[in-house]
Order: structure tokens, then sequence, then C-alpha cells
């Protein structure tokens, strides 16, 4: 395909889904007992794969690549490989797009069909039959996101260890019945922010001074 290599690079084992490092993307999947796993590419409606390659590598039942040019809004999915013998629980099918359990962000709606199972539903051997029809119409599709943050704005505060306190609470208990907090803010975390919130933790610091 235009763009892309013939291949994926090695890449890296982790951080586990599509990592996007500004050049490309790393895509990072578990699987213990597949034999192979393909990187499925769909258009930017999720309707057409235009392209697939397979992951080269696994390291500690990881399969991983790396696709220079794969840019943020790729949409994607798997195709797995390995044994269907219902009977001792490996149902590998090829033909159902995956979607990575690992993706920050799905793009699409599942459109719920038969053709999603990986067995004939009607057949007279039920789940111990396979079923070749592609699911990839019907399923959502994972999409590569931009995960870095500028903290160019952001400063430590540089308060020394003597004088840190460290408060755990439970977000909803302390914030879901105070009645200064807008009812549809409390038990979220836009609640902490709220100016009685921010005195009463203020507060506790002075008390554990």
């Amino acid at each position: 395909m235009v763009g892309y290599p013939d291949r994926l690079a090695p890449g890296s084992p982790y951080p586990l889904g599509a990592t996007w490092d500004g050049l490309g993307t790393n895509f990072a999947v578990f699987s213990a007992n597949a034999e192979h796993i393909d990187l499925c590419l769909f258009d930017p409606l999720g309707k057409r794969q235009i392209a697939m390659f397979t992951l080269p590598e696994c390291t500690d039942e990881v399969w991983h690549g790396y696709l220079p040019n794969a840019q943020v809004g790729l949409l994607y999915g798997y195709r797995a490989y390995g044994p269907y013998e219902p009977q001792r629980g490996y149902r590998f099918n090829p033909n159902k797009l995956l979607l990575d359990p690992y993706a920050r962000r799905i793009a699409g709606e599942l459109k719920w069909s038969d053709a999603l199972f990986g067995h004939r539903v009607n057949s007279p051997r039920a789940d111990l039959s396979f079923d070749r029809r592609d699911s990839a119409p019907g399923m959502t599709k994972g999409v590569v996101t931009d995960d870095s943050f500028n903290w160019a704005d952001d400063r430590a505060p540089n308060t020394p260890w003597s004088d840190t306190v460290i408060y755990e609470a439970h977000l909803r208990g302390l914030t879901m019945l105070c009645e200064d907090i807008r009812p549809n803010e409390r038990g979220t975390f836009a609640a902490l922010g709220e100016p009685k919130i921010i005195d009463h933790l203020l507060a506790q610091i002075v008390i554990c001074a």
C-alpha cells in the first residue's frame, strides 16, 4: 500500500495496544496460543480493509510490530490464526476480525449478526462448526490515538517531603453528599476542583501539621 512498507519492523512488546510515536505506530497484543496474528488496516469509514500485515515478532506471548507512517486516526483490528479445536477450548478463526483489547479508542457501531460468531449458528454441529464469513463489516475497530501530553506549563510543587501530606480518599464518598457541589458533578473528578473540597483538603494539611 502507498505510504507503508511491505512488512512491519519488529517493534516492541510494550506498551500493549497501538502506540504512536510521531513517526509511526507500534502494535502489541497478547496471545499465548496464537500461531500468528495479522494487523488489518481499514479506510476512514471502517468499511473496507485496505491493508494487512503479519506481526513479525512474539516476545513473552506478546505479538508485536512497528508500522512506519501509521498516523493518529488510523482504524485497525486483528485476525488471529491458530487451532480451531473447541473441545480443547481453542477457537481461532481468522475470518473474524478481533477488536484490540488494549485499544484506547473505538470507532464504529457493532452491527449484530450471526456472522460475528466463529461457528455456524444453525449448523447441526452447533458450536463445533466453523464459520468462514468475514465479520469485519459488522465489527467495531480500534483507533490509533495520540496519548502524548505537553507538560510545558506544569511545574512540580517542589514541596519538601518533610512538609508533604498524602491524603487518600474515595472520590464518590468525598464529594457525593456535598451540597455545595452541583448535583451533576458530585462523585466525579470535576468535584475535586470545587472550592469547598479544596478548602477541606487544605484544612486537613493544617491539622496534620
